[in-house]
């Protein structure tokens, strides 16, 4: 029995009907008191109606009529006030919420960002700019197949790409182009070059939305970076990061086929599959081609980003591709010299026998008329140290032919500064 429950004892049909069982309140301990059983408390309970045989008392005419009666109509006026506050509060509370006047007390904050709309500066609003004018790309021939992305480079159907993504199918192969709508395309190759690993292809439609190229000169180690392509295939992908480092010597390719690039570094992931798609400013410009990743030694092909990607700086895929488009081919400048890879000391050496037929130092080229002699060794060029024979190659290609570059070298102890006009050598 718990405390809410009432116990009342055995009725005895002779016990008048007046009659009150009482038991004492616990702890009283009364003397006298009934005998143990349920915890003891007192109920007091009046017979509401009369047992038989039992005389009926009527109060008086005048306590009938007016006491009761008074009573009942107080309680009920007041009732009826209370009544008619209570409805019209919650009628009030009621209506507000129904017709949403005010929300209720337990609706949680409602967002106000809208569905679909970003700030043009962060990485959705880039992707939602970049992606419709990024392709994908898919060469073919009986004998192999390649992928990779590309971009929009103008309205009237020109795509700029890496070289080793349609090289296969170079010679007897299929491309097609793939645009962010579903739509494919055949492509032609316009031209390309292996030593920059640029190509340039052609599809029959006008009124493409290009990328623009930015002005890589101008970009800072830190900036952030949004990578857009197509890893294993994965159309649209968007990865974002910043750059890394800038002027990367980055080789790529195979002995007979070398791209010297002077790199932008990103920790963009970058996957097999994104070679040949953009890597862009906070305000959606191309500052670079991705083209390779760096692979820890010994694992062989590549299996994925480590946090070291590389693209070519916007500016050299700006004069290559204008030059492909213009004429069908590629240039690159060139010194005229040969330069020794086993030497290990400061600086870079200018061979000092010819290899395979050719000259240290090309006679009549741009390096004997500076003045540059076999032995020499190349402290900096323009200020930058070098340090390798790839860094001299990469900052002699990162400029036009006809450009002027300062050597500064070392001869017998001496050093001085030697400026070089840059020749030109028609690319692979």
């Amino acid at each position: 029995m718990t405390s809410d429950e009432r116990w009342m004892p055995p009725r005895d049909p002779e016990a008048r009907p007046d009659a009150v069982a009482e038991r004492p309140s616990p702890g009283w301990g009364a003397p006298g008191a009934p005998p143990p059983g349920p915890p003891p408390f007192a109920v007091t309970q009046p017979m509401s109606p009369p047992w038989p045989g039992t005389p009926v008392t009527t109060p008086p005419a005048d306590r009938r009529r007016r006491g009761p009666r008074t009573v009942r109509r107080g309680t009920a006026a007041l009732l009826a006030v209370l009544g008619l506050l209570a409805g019209l509060i919650l009628g009030a509370v009621g209506a507000r919420e129904y017709f949403g006047l005010a929300p209720a007390a337990s609706q949680a904050p409602t967002s106000t960002t809208t569905v679909g709309v970003r700030p043009p500066d962060s990485v959705a609003g880039i992707a939602q700019a970049v992606v419709p004018s990024t392709v994908y790309i898919e060469a073919a021939t009986g004998t192999g197949a390649a992928s990779g992305t590309g971009l929009i480079l103008r309205p009237d159907g020109y795509i700029v790409t890496n070289n080793h993504v349609i090289d296969v199918a170079v010679a007897g192969g299929t491309i097609q182009v793939t645009f962010s709508d579903g739509t494919v395309e055949e492509a032609e190759v316009v031209g390309r070059t292996s030593d920059y690993d640029l190509a340039v292809l052609k599809v029959e439609r006008t009124g493409l939305d290009a990328l623009p190229l930015a002005d890589s000169d101008s970009v800072m180690v830190g900036d952030p970076v949004v990578a857009v392509g197509a890893p294993l295939g994965l159309e649209g992908t968007v990865t974002s990061g910043i750059v890394s480092a800038l002027n990367r010597a980055v080789t790529a390719g195979s002995a007979t086929e070398t791209s010297f690039i002077n790199a932008i570094q990103t920790d963009a992931a970058i996957n097999p599959g994104n070679s040949g798609g953009p890597l862009v400013n906070a305000v959606g410009e191309v500052i670079g081609i991705n083209t390779a990743i760096a692979q820890a030694s010994g694992t062989g092909a590549a299996t994925g980003s480590i946090g070291l990607g590389f693209a070519i700086p916007s500016n050299q895929v700006r004069r290559t591709t204008d030059e492909i488009i213009e004429t069908g081919r590629a240039t690159y400048p060139i010194i005229g010299i040969l330069l020794d890879g086993r030497h290990r000391g400061e600086g870079v050496m200018v061979a000092t026998t010819a290899t395979d037929g050719n000259e240290p130092v090309t006679p009549g080229g741009p390096g004997e008329e500076a003045g540059i002699r076999p032995g020499d060794i190349i402290l900096s060029i323009d200020g930058r140290p070098m340090t390798s024979p790839d860094e001299v190659i990469v900052y002699v290609r990162a400029n036009s032919p006809g450009d002027t570059i300062t050597l500064t070298i070392r001869r017998g102890g001496t050093e001085q500064d030697v400026d070089v006009v840059l020749g030109e050598q028609e690319a692979n």
